[in-house]
């Protein structure tokens, strides 16, 4: 009796098993079964997929176009080009701005001249800031003249009204435009002359008759290359003490700044 309960409680104990894993895979494959169904009758999903197979199916067609397009093209350049005789490309010699060019013309022009400079270069210029573009070019004039270790005899109409009336009476213009250049008392041009002659290298045929300064880079004791200094005889306010009369007068010497040209590197 004891061995056919043992065999039953075995056989049920392995029936429910069986029953139990049955009933395990049926409960898992139950929930797929309605998704599927969904899935078919839904129209609106198949409608979505068919719009979206349209879709690649237009995408391929517009790339194969487009394929076909940039071969015909590509044909008809590679068509064009070997039926085209390749041009000739003609080198022709820089010109240079010498003595023959638009530079003679002021160089050489007998109206423009500077009377009293046969002897040196004559540079008018400015040192104030007050336009950017104008003091640059100002600057890059005194560089290019520095740079050949010549003395120039600058003229800065910001520090003495009388060197723009002066330039005003030369050029016959109201309001010339900055930098200008005289040279053995002969008008050369503005900044766009110079640079361009500095690039070509006409400079070095011009200045090769003026002395050399010896010692180049080096800055004025006196004046710190401003080329003006407070005048010794009013100490720059610009009035002195008639003691016959009793009265202030207009210092003589002096601008109208009270500044006078700087004795030790402008004489």
């Amino acid at each position: 009796m004891a061995e056919l309960d043992s065999s039953s409680t075995s056989s049920s104990s392995g029936s429910t098993f069986f029953n139990r894993s049955f009933t395990m895979h049926a409960n898992t494959a139950e929930p797929d079964a309605p998704k599927v169904h969904v899935l078919l009758n839904n129209p609106s999903s198949l409608n979505r997929a068919a719009s979206i197979s349209k879709i690649y199916n237009s995408i391929d067609s517009v790339k194969g176009k487009v394929k076909k397009l940039c071969n015909l093209f590509e044909s008809a350049k590679s068509s064009s080009t070997s039926t085209e005789l390749s041009p000739k490309v003609v080198l022709r010699p820089a010109k240079s701005i010498g003595y023959s060019s638009s530079f003679s013309s002021s160089f050489n022009n007998p109206l423009i001249r500077l009377p009293g400079t046969e002897d040196r270069i004559v540079v008018y210029l400015t040192s104030l800031r007050g336009i950017r573009r104008t003091y640059e070019d100002c600057y890059a004039v005194r560089m290019i003249f520095r740079g050949f270790r010549v003395w120039v005899d600058e003229r800065d109409v910001s520090m003495d009204s009388a060197y723009k009336k002066e330039l005003q009476s030369v050029l016959r213009k109201k309001n010339p435009s900055l930098p200008q250049v005289f040279i053995k008392g002969k008008y050369v041009g503005g900044a766009d002359v110079i640079k361009s002659m500095f690039e070509v290298g006409e400079w070095a045929k011009i200045l090769e008759d003026f002395p050399r300064i010896q010692q180049p880079g080096l800055v004025c004791d006196c004046c710190g290359d401003v080329r003006f200094v407070p005048c010794g005889n009013c100490s720059g306010s610009r009035k002195v003490f008639d003691e016959d009369e009793g009265l202030l007068k207009r210092c003589l010497e002096c601008n109208e700044n009270g500044l006078i040209r700087c004795p030790n590197c402008c004489s």
